[in-house]
């Protein structure tokens, strides 16, 4: 029973009887130790009657153990793992080393299981646990979990929303941890009241129990050890703050103290593995002890023993007993350990422990331990591996490679920090020049993702400067060097630097044939090219064409390149067939962390064709995954595409608040593209109202930062839209000074979007019809509803001012349909009240319910619609398939449809846009 707990109680009531009616509830139990947090979880259990229990507790000597914690948790589940999706099943079956995971080449080897893979996969096991009846997740003491579990755990709870499943976790208060620092809803226990303190401790002199409550403020588990033990609380100064698990921990170990030195040993055995007693036993024995002696200690309430296993009774004994002891004891039981374990991973941790110094065998058994930990997906455990491998390798050489894969690791596990020190460490010690690139490549990359496009162009330009000679392999290192300085200069808003790797990489492309790096090479120096105003857009071309029949082989951290010919070609039926086939293999592989570029990419491209709404989706699941997997470059860019997107379609308060964050980024972080589109998305806002005065200091300061920025591409340039304002404000040469200067750049990058815009910014100032036929010949070649419209509008004004009322008439009628039909008001209403100019009244499109559903909604209705089952569609959002009934059913009501057939004609009535 418990005692004094009544509010925490029904808290854990309330979420259990969600569950129960099919609604999920998670909460995270915080306090220090020994505040009640384990007693809570049992009451969970114990309110969870005719549920199915999942459960786990993390422990010390597990924290380095790969996914020791998920497979606890999971195990009672693992007969419905044939059910869940295959490439989840196979990342979750690698992750709990029940399969071996699937051959992989190149960097695929390197990396191992993406840990978002196994988080998806956790939750689609979880779910299909609780398609029988209702599901109890409880961790208790989830602090002490391996970083993958967590992850994985943190991954599910982020994602449940209509499943009967409550998730109940717990751990400790103060302690770095990943749960701790994560979003969910949180319990904070505190102490127990004096009249329950009265009732745990009943038989001692008031007086007393108020003395102790004073000092301990209502820990229920330091009450009952100083009850036991009033001497000691007596020696306690008066009046002075007692840290309670100090005190607890001191207590613990007192009392271990009492027992028999055979007892005592025996403990301290227990002390560094999971509780095994098998393993206990024997490493006992190997040191004259008798296992059995652990009796004595769980008569003093230190330990229990059942099933096999020696539970301590608290982690703060557990760590209190292992902390007491001498180095030298702790060194002798871990080497008698190691002799006793069977698994060669926790032998290898445990001589580990044994070393003074460098032992090159013992290092080269963790070494072991850490590539199966990464094949496995546990990156974190597998830098812990590695680093301590490299602390005990006396071979500097050896010992940076150790660093560099420590450094690898860590960053795949999302340790940026931890990852660039290592890194950075390693370089330190001289490697051979391989190493090293392969360091700095590391480096750059964690900055480039993590916010500091800056840092990552000095790191590659260092790293490319030590590259000397013409050999193939050093041309292909060269060319992948100069691709990312490419990257980063594209953040940046680096036009020069862009250009000048564009020229190291043209330099080497005749040398590396039909290649991988070949590809590679023509989009980085195409995209430089484009970026800084130059003729690029053919190299681009040649290097989609050659995707379509060598294999790219591209490492995790530059398949986002595949995708960008698009939007740097703004043309219909180049490269955009990639872009959806990259985002459907990524969903299929359930890569989370190379998601958020690609649905950036995504997004871009449909906010210029008509499928306005789809790209609101995208940008909105970019922006989710983005923050969660900690990208803040990808973070920034996206906002700001959300933010440019959000002006179009007239939301003023979305467009504010996004392009804020993106403009504060941006500015923090020198992520000058996030500027860049944020500027041009607050001109688009006011221009689109009618506001052009307001309007126009947006642009101007757009273009001032291009003109700082070197950034010579038009597709970049607001001048056709400076060009509109300075005519509506009657700045006659100014208008046509911009659009001259216009003109020029897009005649030399050749394309059709910016010629279309030249074209129809000409026919404003020549006063030439001509220009405007021309503009919708050009558009005829794009995608971009949006931009032809606006032609049109311009078009039929001008028409319309050339009292030619009927001509007019025709395009203005096209520019409100076009403008209507994509959710475009503002603008609309501009072309309504030009076409009201005429003596003929609009006919408006009448908004679609499917205009009303969010994000999330028109994700899962666009899937569903074109063929996925609710689990296929589960699978490749990253949500359980209830959460998709969930959300289906809210499309159905939003739409007033009763069946999918219903929904793809309606979707299709609403956007007929949609592919």
């Amino acid at each position: 029973m418990l005692i004094g707990r009544d509010a925490e109680r029904r808290v854990i009531e309330g979420l259990v009887a969600g569950a129960r009616v099919g609604t999920s509830g998670v909460l995270l139990i915080s306090g220090e130790p020994g505040i009640g947090k384990t007693a809570l979880v049992g009451e969970a259990a114990a309110l969870a009657v005719g549920l199915r229990v999942l459960r786990a507790r993390g422990t010390e000597a597990e924290r380095e153990i790969p996914f020791g914690g998920l497979l606890q948790l999971l195990r009672p589940a693992l007969a419905d793992l044939e059910r869940i999706p295959a490439p989840q099943r196979e990342a979750l079956a690698a992750a709990l080393a029940l399969s071996t995971p699937t051959q992989r080449v190149g960097e695929g080897a390197r990396s191992g299981v993406d840990r978002f893979a196994v988080g998806a996969a956790t939750l689609s096991l979880i779910c299909r646990y609780a398609e029988v009846k209702p599901v109890a997740v409880l961790v208790d003491d989830a602090h002490l979990l391996d970083r993958e579990s967590a992850e994985a755990l943190l991954f599910a709870a982020r994602r449940l929303v209509a499943d009967p499943i409550v998730l109940v976790i717990a751990a400790r208060e103060g302690e770095s941890h990943l749960l701790a620092e994560a979003d969910l809803p949180r319990l904070q226990v505190a102490g127990v009241g004096l009249e329950a303190a009265h009732q745990l401790i009943s038989g001692l002199p008031v007086d007393l129990v108020a003395g102790l409550h004073r000092t301990v403020a209502g820990n229920p588990l330091a009450l009952l050890e100083l009850a036991g033990d009033p001497e000691h609380f007596q020696r306690l100064p008066p009046g002075v703050p007692v840290p309670v698990p100090a005190l607890l921990a001191e207590a613990f170990a007192a009392r271990a103290k009492r027992l028999s030195t055979a007892t005592q040993t025996a403990l301290l055995v227990a002390s560094v593995e999971d509780g095994e007693l098998g393993a206990v036993a024997r490493a006992c024995t190997e040191l004259g002890v008798e296992v059995a002696a652990l009796g004595e200690a769980e008569q003093a309430s230190l330990v229990t023993i059942a099933d096999g296993r020696v539970e301590f009774r608290h982690p703060l004994v557990r760590s209190a007993i292992y902390a007491s002891a001498e180095p030298a004891q702790r060194r002798t039981v871990h080497r008698a350990m190691a002799g006793a374990v069977h698994d060669a991973d926790r032998r290898a941790w445990h001589l580990s422990e044994t070393v003074l110094g460098t032992d090159d065998d013992v290092a080269a058994g963790l070494e072991v331990a850490g590539r199966r930990a990464v094949e496995r997906g546990a990156q974190a455990v597998a830098a812990t591996a590695f680093e301590r491998a490299a602390r005990l390798t006396d071979s500097a050489q050896v010992r940076a490679l150790r660093l560099v894969a420590a450094g690898r690791a860590a960053w795949f596990a999302g340790l940026a920090d931890r990852a660039d020190g290592l890194l950075d460490e390693a370089l330190r010690l001289g490697p051979p020049l391989v190493v090293r690139i392969q360091a700095n490549e590391l480096r750059a990359d964690i900055a480039v993702k993590c916010g500091s496009p800056a840092r990552a162009r000095d790191i590659l330009l260092a790293a490319s400067a030590e590259v000397t000679g013409t050999e193939d392999k050093l041309d292909e290192l060269m060319i992948g060097l100069s691709a990312d300085v490419v990257n980063a200069c594209f953040r940046l808003g680096d036009a020069a630097g862009a250009l000048q790797a564009a020229g190291e990489i043209d330099e080497r492309l005749d040398r590396v044939g039909r290649s991988a790096a070949r590809i590679l090479g023509l989009l980085a120096s195409g995209m430089a090219k484009v970026l800084a105003g130059r003729p690029g857009t053919e190299q681009i071309r040649e290097a989609v064409a050659l995707a379509h029949s060598v294999e790219t082989g591209l490492d995790r951290r530059r398949q986002t390149w595949m995708v960008l010919a698009p939007m740097f070609l703004r043309e219909s039926g180049t490269g955009r067939a990639l872009v959806e086939a990259a985002m459907r293999e990524r969903r299929d592989q359930v890569a989370v962390a190379i998601m958020p570029g690609l649905l950036f990419h995504l997004a871009r491209d449909d906010a210029t064709t008509d499928r306005w709404a789809n790209a609101t989706a995208s940008y909105d699941e970019g922006i989710r995954l983005s923050r969660e997997t900690g990208q803040t470059t990808e973070l920034a860019i996206t906002l700001a595409g959300q933010g440019w997107l959000a002006a179009h379609r007239g939301r003023e308060l979305e467009c504010r608040e996004f392009t804020a964050e993106a403009t504060r980024l941006g500015t923090e972080r020198e992520i000058h593209l996030a500027v860049v589109w944020s500027l041009f998305a607050l001109g688009d806002l006011e221009l689109g109202r009618g506001n052009p005065a307001d309007a126009l200091p947006q642009y101007e300061r757009l273009e001032e930062l291009l003109s700082a920025l070197g950034v010579l591409d038009p597709d970049l340039s607001p001048a056709p839209e400076l060009v509109e304002v300075y005519l509506r404000l009657g700045r006659h040469e100014e208008a046509a000074a911009a659009a001259r200067t216009y003109a020029v750049r897009a005649k030399e990058k050749g394309q059709p979007w910016a010629l279309a815009r030249a074209a129809r910014v000409t026919g404003l100032i020549d006063d030439d019809e001509a220009w405007f036929e021309e503009a919708l010949k050009e558009h005829g070649r794009t995608l971009d509803v949006f931009e032809t419209a606006r032609t049109r509008l311009a078009y039929g004004a001008w028409l319309r001012r050339a009292r030619r009322r009927v001509d007019a008439r025709v395009q203005l009628r096209m520019a409100v349909e076009s403008f209507d039909h994509l959710g475009a008001p503002g603008w609309a209403d501009l072309a309504a009240a030009e076409l009201k100019a005429t003596g003929e009244t609009a006919r408006r499109r009448e908004p679609s319910t499917a205009d009303e559903l969010t994000p999330q909604e028109r994700q899962i209705a666009l899937l569903l619609a074109d063929g996925q089952s609710i689990r296929g569609a589960a699978a490749r959002l990253f949500l359980s398939p209830k959460t998709v009934e969930y959300h289906l059913r809210k499309v159905y009501t939003k739409l007033g449809i009763h069946s999918r057939a219903e929904l793809v004609s309606r979707l299709e009535d609403g956007d007929p846009g949609r592919t």
